[in-house]
């Protein structure tokens, strides 16, 4: 297994992620995740003096749209299609005791 990977590193992460591996599976997660590991450390050493922390990559702005009903939600409608209806609900057969 690449560097700090242990085989019992991956096997506790294959049954977090509910995952049976083979051998050969198993090796090359401990590469690919040694190389990740690697890959952070190498961008620990870049120097960011200067630069702001984010949350996001991309800028992030409110997609949010103000909450106004249009045209009603069809309930009306809808029930006028139920085989027998009550208060305003479909009345459906009984599924439990």
């Amino acid at each position: 297994m690449a560097g700090r990977i242990t085989e019992e590193i991956i096997e506790y992460v294959s049954i977090l992620a509910k995952l049976e591996l083979s051998d050969e599976e198993k090796e090359r997660a401990g590469r690919d995740m040694g190389n990740m590991l690697e890959y952070i450390d190498r961008l620990g050493e870049l120097d960011t003096t200067g630069v702001e922390p984010m949350s996001h990559v991309f800028p992030v702005r409110n997609v949010f749209r103000e909450d106004v009903v249009t045209n009603g939600d069809g309930s009306r409608e809808t029930l006028q299609n139920a085989p027998e209806e009550k208060d305003n609900m479909f009345v459906v057969p009984r599924t439990f005791d």
